[in-house]
């Protein structure tokens, strides 16, 4: 919690994401909306079909301090209460999740807007990579 009473907070760890544990710790008497996002593994990627898991690797020394800095961001332009935001890294199996953006806010509108901002800031400038498996090959990503 930082001393305006908002919460945030973030970590990359090869551990599960509880889905349930993230809402819990963004709930709050004073919020009207939880919002939460869980980016998945899913069987394909583009023309890859059957895809199994996904291998992800991050900067350790820059990855938080670049989610951080999105997260205040989010806070400085939408009323938000508490944000919380894990990525995995190493393997992710099919149907886990990967990444997950959890946002309180007195207003539904805000914390939908905030969980987007900071999910799109979030691949576009969080240094993490991803490699995709699937029978028979293997290629790091280009895509989200």
């Amino acid at each position: 919690m930082d001393g305006s009473g908002q919460t945030f907070r973030t970590r990359v760890s090869a551990d599960a994401i509880d889905p349930s544990a993230l809402v819990a710790e963004v709930s709050r008497p004073d919020a009207g909306a939880t919002t939460l996002f869980l980016g998945t593994v899913r069987d394909h990627s583009g023309d890859k079909k059957g895809v199994t898991h996904l291998d992800y690797e991050v900067y350790e020394e820059r990855v938080v301090p670049e989610i951080d800095k999105i997260v205040g961001e989010a806070a400085g332009k939408w009323p938000v209460l508490a944000v919380v935001v894990e990525h995995r890294i190493g393997e992710v199996r099919l149907e886990e999740a990967s990444v997950a953006v959890a946002v309180s806010s007195a207003h539904r509108a805000d914390a939908f807007d905030a969980a987007r901002y900071v999910i799109d800031e979030l691949k576009v400038r969080a240094p993490i990579w991803k490699k995709e498996f699937w029978p028979g090959g293997e290629e790091w990503s280009q895509g989200s």
